[in-house]
């Protein structure tokens, strides 16, 4: 069984996003790195690029799929973690600390009002 950090927020496709104050840090979950294998390419917005919840934001690679990454907050991007994109398979190895994607400041911080709990993301993975 995977573990799902209990501070953060999950969205149904495999994001998370972790809020201290304004700026979000969005990652994609253990479950989601188990589902695609080696992962060996990652594109990400710029810094400054503007993210719309629920979109797009960029594609993950892995050798048995290409996956869209879906933001879960509307915001911009104030970080891009350019390490990952340099050593994407590094994202297994730890995706909620050095493996995070994006950090964004929030447009609205209700946005992950919406989104699953560790707890209910669980429940839902557990049963895929």
């Amino acid at each position: 069984m995977n573990e799902y950090p209990s501070d953060l927020k999950y969205l149904d496709t495999h994001e998370y996003v972790r809020l201290e104050g304004e700026i979000a840090t969005i990652g994609i979950s253990a479950f989601a790195v188990d589902q695609l294998g080696d992962i060996v390419f990652l594109e990400l917005p710029e810094v400054s690029d503007a993210l719309i919840k629920g979109e797009s934001f960029g594609t993950i690679e892995s050798v048995k799929a290409v996956e869209d990454l879906k933001s879960p907050v509307s915001g911009t991007v104030i970080e891009r973690n350019d390490a990952m994109i340099e050593a994407p398979e590094q994202v297994a190895e730890d995706p909620y600390g050095e493996g995070w994607l994006l950090k964004v400041r929030v447009n609205d911080l209700s946005d992950t009002d919406d989104i699953m709990t560790a707890d209910e993301y669980s429940a839902q993975v557990e049963g895929e």
